[in-house]
């Protein structure tokens, strides 16, 4: 038997993976979602061993000594990374997996697992990008500002991915991504913007 999809999902901060993974999986609970493990420290609300494993710096060192992450990557000053025993667990079981990573880490499951779908979600538009970001109103001027320069460069990585789904409507966009599980083929490239860039 031939192990479920890996389907990775990506894309810029603010562009709403998040929601529309969770919105996706509201409609289809047996697709399995990967939980990162992560050095930062949790925002208010997150429980850990369910929005993400926090681990300190020496822990994250040894999981990636040993092999046991799929996929690892820095981003805003610290690390997130794939478990790799869950996911490979769930797939050899027969249940699609989502991983709801970084473009750096996505890069990372291309390499590791040539048979993952990688999924790029963009937003409508620049403008909408920046004001979503500028709205969650949890991190310092400094620490958006190195998202959106981040943004920019991660916009420019959408050729990489196999399917580009817009994000104009969070269902519409959860709809496409299910799709996408079942048919890989199923969903037309969307458009990413270029953002004004200075």
């Amino acid at each position: 038997m031939n192990d479920a999809p890996l389907v990775v999902v990506s894309g810029p901060s603010g562009v709403g993976k998040s929601t529309v993974v969770a919105q996706a999986l509201a409609v289809d609970p047996s697709i399995w979602l990967s939980v990162s493990a992560t050095t930062r420290e949790p925002r208010p609300g997150e429980v850990d061993g369910r929005d993400y494993f926090f681990v300190q710096d020496d822990r994250f060192d040894e999981l990636v000594a040993t092999g046991g992450l799929l996929e690892w990557a820095a981003f805003a000053g610290n690390r997130y990374g794939t478990p790799r025993g869950p996911v490979e667990e769930r797939r050899h079981a027969g249940t699609p997996v989502l991983l709801e990573i970084e473009v750096q880490g996505a890069r990372q499951v291309r390499q590791a697992v040539p048979g993952a779908l990688l999924v790029f979600l963009a937003p409508p538009s620049w403008e909408v990008l920046k004001d979503r970001l500028l709205r969650r109103g949890t991190e310092s001027p400094e620490a958006v500002e190195r998202r959106l320069q981040a943004a920019r460069d991660e916009l420019a990585a959408a050729d990489e991915f196999d399917a580009v789904l817009v994000n104009a409507d969070v269902g519409e966009c959860a709809q496409a991504l299910l799709a996408l599980v079942s048919d890989p083929t199923s969903v037309p490239r969307g458009r990413v913007p270029d953002p004004d860039l200075p």
